[in-house]
């Protein structure tokens, strides 16, 4: 059948939202890359430029790229390190290590997945090291080639990069930054980041090593230009299986709610914009304590005006519980009398939600009831969640927006 004939083919309802879906999918749940990244280019050269030079010519570099969450900072990157892989010798010498701040929350986590992306698990075998800078310069060491004379390039990328900054030390970025200044290896560190002040957050020893180069992603877009770019994202390549449906859909395209489109509504409407937006905007962890028991509810509720007079310090259980018992001491029923036990097991059910978390340097060896935590909620967040938890008794709402328990 010849393309022409295909395009005039008429095919189903049902198989043509199956081929719409298939489409958008790739390209917003997949992350297809663009052909050729669009307002971006002078970053897109800096940073190509940058990376080169560490993977053809040995040049350590460290750059940051900042920018507000979907901006398209992974996009960049990821556009370079495919334009570069074209390059035969690239492709031969650089090798990459991708951490993640959400996935690597200590240095000890860190080496190891370094160690894992590298392959070098059976050189460093059961070697004991005295210090995380031993450890790093031994895997550097033995990436160098057959003469020991160069090592190969190596890029690490580091993903919530503010994530690092927390960790103890700043072990991990102190020697990654002290190996590209020194030049030890080639190496280039590429951060990437939502937050503006990423460098207030670095010690002292640490931003003297740090190349202070950084790529800053905020759109320019005038409204026409956004619309415009929706628009392409949306619409239907031409070489769409049903010629007219392609025709159709393109000329409907004006909002987006792909959840909504079926056989029986294949078009997309304003309304379902607005609905698909409060989705994408809405809070996880908001919604997480919609789900919670009132017991649940109310030790959240202590631990926020924990945090609010003591400015942010962890607090324990018995912190925690001794809080919930001055609200029971200004009710006349005992609705929410609890034994022990149930407040023990709905902190430890708090705690696997990941809505609390040990503080930094908790001893696991401290008795439960004393283990020190943090709230992983602001008061926005737990405020939001109490206007539309299902049936929320009065007294504990109001306790909540009262100043001090």
């Amino acid at each position: 059948m010849s393309k022409r004939k295909a395009k005039d083919a008429h095919l189903p309802i049902g198989e043509c939202i199956n081929q719409v879906h298939q489409i958008l999918r790739k390209r917003f749940c997949h992350q297809q890359l663009p052909d050729k990244p669009e307002g971006v280019e002078a970053q897109h050269k800096h940073l190509a430029e940058l990376l080169k030079r560490t993977a053809v010519h040995g040049e350590s570099n460290s750059v940051l790229i900042v920018g507000p969450r979907g901006s398209g900072k992974t996009m960049l990157l990821r556009s370079v390190l495919r334009e570069l892989s074209q390059e035969t010798e690239v492709q031969k010498n650089l090798l990459q290590v991708h951490l993640n701040g959400l996935l690597q929350t200590d240095d000890r986590i860190a080496l190891k997945e370094i160690t894992r992306q590298l392959q070098l698990e059976n050189v460093v075998g059961d070697r004991v090291f005295g210090s995380f800078a031993e450890n790093l310069t031994f895997l550097l060491d033995a990436l160098k080639k057959g003469d020991r004379s160069s090592s190969r390039p190596v890029l690490f990328v580091l993903d919530e990069f503010d994530l690092f900054a927390c960790h103890k030390n700043q072990t991990l970025l102190y020697n990654l930054f002290d190996v590209a200044q020194s030049a030890q290896a080639p190496v280039a560190v590429v951060g990437l980041t939502c937050r503006l002040d990423v460098l207030e957050l670095l010690e002292k020893r640490v931003k003297s090593r740090f190349s202070h180069r950084q790529i800053h992603l905020l759109s320019k877009l005038t409204f026409p230009q956004y619309l415009e770019r929706v628009r392409d994202q949306l619409s239907l390549p031409d070489d769409f299986l049903d010629g007219k449906f392609a025709q159709e859909w393109n000329a409907a395209v004006t909002m987006l709610c792909l959840s909504r489109v079926s056989v029986a509504r294949p078009s997309i409407t304003p309304a379902d914009l607005l609905d698909a937006s409060r989705l994408c905007l809405a809070d996880a962890n908001a919604n997480m304590l919609h789900g919670l028991s009132i017991l649940e509810l109310c030790l959240i509720i202590a631990m926020k005006h924990l945090n609010d007079v003591y400015e942010g310090e962890p607090f324990n259980l018995q912190m925690v519980h001794n809080e919930f018992k001055k609200f029971l001491q200004r009710k006349s029923n005992s609705m929410y009398n609890f034994e022990q036990p149930v407040i023990m097991k709905a902190f430890e059910h708090l705690q696997q939600l990941e809505l609390i978390r040990p503080a930094d340097g908790a001893s696991a060896k401290t008795q439960r009831e004393f283990q020190l935590m943090r709230l992983m909620l602001d008061h926005g967040q737990i405020m939001e969640a109490l206007q539309k938890y299902p049936q929320c008794p009065t007294d504990v709402k109001q306790w909540a927006m009262s100043a001090f328990a």
